[in-house]
Formats: C-alpha cells, structure tokens, sequence
C-alpha cells in the first residue's frame, strides 16, 4: 500500500534531520580534535601557527638571518651585539680553530646566531623556538655546541698581561664581581688590562666566599693565575695587601666622588686617590660586560654549571668584540697603541701564596711617599 505524500514528507524530513545531526556531531567531534592538535601545539611553540609548513618556517628562518648579516650594522648589533662583519669573522673563527661544524639542517651562522642571541637578550628556550623556527632540543643542543666552541678560543682571545711601569696611568687591574642568579649570587673573579681586556676569569664560587678563599683558588689551580714574583695587580680592599696583589690603604678616602674636587693632604691619600683612579677601568668593564650580555645581569634558565661557562664565555666575546667591532654602541674603545706587540711568557718564580707580610706593607708605603713627593700640584 502506498505512502500519502504527507507521510512520505515526514520521513524524508526525519532522514534529513537524522544526517544533519549526524554529520554536525561529525564535525564537532573533527573541531574539538583541531582544537587539542593547535593547544598541544602551542604549548611547544607560541606565537607560531600549527599549521606553518616547513617551507614556510625555512623562509622565516632565512628572513631573520637576513636582518643579522644583510639589514646593516645596527640591527645586527642590536640582535647578536656585534656589527656584520665581525659576526661572519667570529663565525670563520669559531669554524677554524673552535672546531664548530653545522649538521644537514642548519648552517654555523645560524648556529652562532641562537647562541649570542641567547645570552646578549636572555631568552628562554620557548621563546627561542618562535624566533629561530625550531625545537627546543635543537636550541638547548646548538648552545652547547657554540658554547664548547667559544670556550676553545681561550687561548687566542684572552689577553696576556704586560708589564706597566709605576708611574703609568694605566696599569693593570684585578677586580672581584659578583652575579646574580636567581636567589642565589656567584663571584666572578678577574684581571682586566688598561684596555678593558680580560686578561683572566674564575667563576663559579659562591657569593658568599671570602675573597681571599677564592683567589688562593685561582693561585693554585694548574691553570689558574699566575702572578710572577716582582709584579703586581691592583685590587680592592677585599682583599688583604699581600706580595702580588697591592690594596688601597682603608681608614683613608677611596672612591673618586668621595673627593668632590679636593686635593690629598697624605701620602695615604694621594696613594688611594691614584688607585681608584686606576681601577676605575675595573668597573667600567664590568659595566660593559653586563651591559653587552643581558644573562649576566638577570635570572637565567641555565643550570649552575652551564652559567660557569657562559660566564667564561661573555668574557671571550666580549674580548673579541673589542678587538674586532671597531664602533662600539656600549663603549667608545680605546685605540690599541701597538695591537700587534707580542708578550713573552716570564719566566719566573710566581707567587703560589697569599700572605700579608711586613716587606709588602713597606712597598706600598714607600709607593705612597714616592706618590707623595713627585706630586705636581704642590704650591711653594
């Protein structure tokens, strides 16, 4: 028996309804899949679509390495802190003699770029995947590479020390530094020369070390500094004024704002006048340092032995920079009256101990009268 049209309409009606919930809940069901697929995956990387292609990341890739090596000397500076031609130099450098070698995916320059992106801005890990387009295992594995790398060049680009008479403006300096992390504080300890060159770093130790602990230390490591008998660094009232290190005289006016234009009435005065005087460049390099690599003065993801080496590292770098930059938009550089002197190695006995003795005492004293007498501002 056939269907009246009117029945014949309903159960069409309730098929089409029946499809229609189907394929809606079809379809729900493929969106909220979507939508676990792109929260899973912004939680790996933010800020980067889950649908980007591969050749779509590689031309981002290429995008921000142009903005380095070809957009000119001032974005390139602003991003790895050093202008296009000294970022390919440390590129070859690190190439030849730091043994860096890239894989079938991505090139050294890239390389080098994350690394001093890295410290120069202070980025975590996720962050560093949504600028340079890749994993995290790939980010935390480059650093270690160019890390090992840069630490390799220790040889070519820490300064050596040179003697520098008693009456030179600029002797060389040794400073203690102290840099945060997190809760916690390390020293950095260091020799910086006239030219704001880092001459030696020892980091690592906790901020709550004795500054004398922590230069017998750097004494008695087999690497460690060597201070020849007969030399001497300046250094801070930290430290004890022992054979070597030769400290400012405490009870006396030290700091240079401390003088508010006034003349010494001492040989004690006078003597701390001119030390602070020289160790002013002590500071400024540190302020640099700082300045130049934002890990140094901030908290940082890295573990406590990775900061050591990045420590080291920023040291080297900043040594490099120097050298090589030119124009420097942290710090007018002084010009290098002989850059291409060579230093030869003393061959002395060196100083394995630190010790205050009566000797050392009376060499600074008689430092201070000789400072005394030869001053030029005395009126008759």
């Amino acid at each position: 028996m056939a269907r009246c049209p009117k029945q014949r309409k309903k159960a069409v009606i309730a098929a089409v309804s029946a499809y229609l919930e189907l394929l809606f809940n079809f379809i729900n069901l493929l969106l909220r899949y979507y939508e676990a697929l792109e929260s899973e995956h912004e939680q790996a990387v933010e800020h980067v679509s889950s649908w980007e292609t591969p050749i779509a990341r590689q031309l981002a890739r290429n995008s921000f390495m142009r903005c380095i090596v070809s957009h000119g000397d001032i974005s390139c500076t602003m991003l790895v802190r050093m202008n296009c031609r000294t970022f390919q130099k440390l590129c070859m450098l690190l190439r030849d003699e730091g043994g860096l070698r890239c894989s079938w995916n991505i090139e050294i320059d890239e390389m080098v770029a994350i690394f001093l992106y890295t410290i120069a801005h202070n980025e975590k890990n996720r962050q560093l995947q949504a600028t340079f387009r890749r994993s995290g295992e790939t980010i935390c594995r480059v650093i270690k590479l160019v890390l090992r790398s840069v630490l390799k060049l220790h040889s070519i680009l820490l300064r050596k020390p040179k003697p520098v008479l008693h009456n030179s403006d600029d002797p060389k300096m040794e400073a203690l530094q102290e840099l945060p992390r997190g809760s916690r504080w390390y020293n950095c300890q260091c020799v910086v020369d006239q030219n704001m060159e880092f001459i030696y770093c020892l980091a690592g130790w906790e901020g709550s070390a004795h500054d004398g602990r922590v230069l017998r230390d750097a004494l008695i490591r087999p690497n460690g500094l060597k201070v020849p008998r007969g030399y001497y660094y300046l250094c801070d009232a930290g430290y004890s004024n022992c054979e070597g290190f030769l400290s400012p005289f405490r009870g006396q006016r030290y700091h240079l704002k401390e003088w508010g234009g006034r003349r010494p009435r001492s040989p004690e005065e006078i003597f701390n006048m001119r030390h602070s005087t020289a160790r002013n460049g002590v500071e400024r390099a540190f302020g640099i340092l700082k300045m130049r690599w934002a890990i140094l003065r901030e908290t940082t993801w890295f573990s406590t032995k990775m900061v050591t080496k990045i420590v080291n590292a920023c040291c080297l770098l900043h040594n490099f920079i120097r050298g090589e930059n030119g124009a420097d938009v942290f710090e007018r550089l002084y010009v290098d009256e002989d850059p291409d002197e060579e230093t030869e190695d003393v061959d002395e006995d060196l100083i394995l101990h630190i010790q205050p003795t009566v000797e050392w005492s009376d060499f600074r004293q008689n430092l201070a009268q000789e400072l005394w007498a030869a001053r030029s501002w005395i009126t008759s």
